[in-house]
């Protein structure tokens, strides 16, 4: 693994770095007022967005989480880890302005992959050229999220029509979307992992109906995290994405990628916390000294530092594997990462926030709204302890096979080594 920048990442990395520092960092707090007040029916983006997005793609820093050339950078999924790491310092914000923000990300991703001609005119294209906004309806309030083979929606065909009817909440990004794509079940007989399917949905269709932006943390404000629910909710059968029965499959593509590009923003959210704390701990005194004088801010420095250098590797490590041996090879990675970013990023937040004391807990500086909008990474996606018992699971099956493997090989005098191993036992 070689995780030496090409000169071209390099400089994009660069540029992006100083958007932000000119176009991004001084209307932060205003932009993200901006979102909550200004977001609605028609209105994807605030007038702030819009202007900083428009800068943005003229310096040619656009959908660069793209790794189709043809619509956009191409870069691999580690080099656009990089990029994603200095987004997320700005985590709310920054991947608007350049149009890499989730969830069209991932929505454009399997548009590109898995859209017919017609799909991908009518919907990829204006998500690309930042037109308008998508959201992804997935989980429901009545099963488990973390178990999505329980997913109730489902989808009929008459007369040509898929007919929707069922419950969803957590549709990230709906209000001000003009196309969800919803996973529904069309074949509720088939293999638990074959009974669901993707259907786009314009968001003013009759029976497409958002009941209200679920407050999180106190906050329902902008694109929101919405229930939605689809009452006889009909589109044309073209509208499946993709094959039928092959939602899972689908939602795999889409995810894979999305939880490096969560990850590293995360590592970039934790960068800016680092040197917001030590900022302010070599400027605060108290006791008749520098807070960083004192040995407990020191251990805060410290193990933070530790923590991103590791969480960074280990997500650059999952994206190469990702890129090299494809997704599937690189599934216990992903989950791995999963957990340790989403827990070092809160780790450091916390202790951001503590050396900070009352300020920090105001929304004077980012960080409280960092640690606002960065909870949920321990739960979206796939919990912590989903993702831990996956990674146990193959951690355990591994070395069963090896037990196994073990006991059926011959010995040197040709018996297996049970038998070596049971002669062993008699003897003694």
């Amino acid at each position: 693994m070689d995780f030496e920048l090409s000169p071209r990442v390099d400089e994009l990395r660069g540029r992006i770095r100083t958007f932000m520092h000119e176009h991004v960092y001084p209307v932060e707090l205003e932009a993200l007022r901006a979102l909550d007040d200004e977001v609605g029916p028609g209105t994807p983006y605030p007038q702030i967005l819009v202007d900083i997005r428009a800068k943005a793609r003229e310096a040619g820093l656009w959908n660069l989480f793209m790794p189709d050339e043809r619509y956009g950078a191409g870069l691999t999924n580690w080099e656009y880890g990089v990029i994603c790491e200095e987004m997320g310092r700005s985590p709310a914000v920054a991947p608007m302005a350049f149009n890499c923000s989730a969830p069209d990300t991932g929505n454009m991703e399997i548009l590109a992959e898995h859209g017919t001609d017609e799909q991908r005119a009518e919907w990829l294209d204006p998500l690309l050229d930042g037109e308008i906004r998508s959201c992804f309806s997935m989980t429901e309030p009545e099963v488990s999220g973390s178990d999505p083979t329980t997913l109730r929606t489902r989808a009929e065909l008459v007369d040509g029509e898929w007919v929707i009817n069922g419950h969803k909440w957590f549709t990230s990004g709906a209000v001000g979307a003009s196309v969800a794509i919803v996973m529904c079940v069309t074949d509720p007989d088939a293999h638990p992992y074959g009974r669901a399917s993707m259907i786009l949905v314009p968001t003013d269709n009759p029976g497409f109906n958002l009941v209200r932006p679920v407050s999180v943390m106190g906050h329902d404000g902008g694109p929101g995290h919405c229930e939605i629910l689809y009452e006889d909710c009909r589109v044309p059968e073209a509208s499946l994405l993709g094959p039928r029965q092959a939602g899972f499959v689908i939602a795999q593509d889409r995810l894979g990628p999305g939880r490096i590009h969560h990850c590293m923003r995360a590592i970039g959210t934790a960068e800016r916390a680092i040197e917001m704390m030590c900022k302010r701990a070599n400027s605060r005194e108290t006791f008749g000294g520098k807070l960083a004088d004192k040995q407990f801010v020191q251990d805060f420095v410290a193990k933070s530092r530790m923590e991103v250098e590791q969480a960074r590797l280990l997500t650059l490590m999952a994206a190469w594997k990702m890129d090299t041996q494809g997704k599937r090879e690189a599934r216990r990675e992903i989950s791995m990462i999963k957990v340790v970013a989403a827990n070092v990023v809160m780790d450091v937040l916390d202790r951001a926030i503590q050396v900070h004391g009352a300020l920090g807990m105001s929304d004077d500086t980012p960080l409280a709204g960092m640690w606002r909008f960065s909870r949920m990474l321990k739960v979206a996606d796939g919990p912590d302890e989903v993702h831990k018992m996956v990674i146990a699971r193959r951690e355990l099956n591994h070395w069963a096979k090896e037990a196994e493997a073990d006991s059926e090989r011959p010995s040197s005098d040709g018996a297996s080594a049970a038998a070596t191993a049971a002669a062993a036992g008699s003897e003694s």
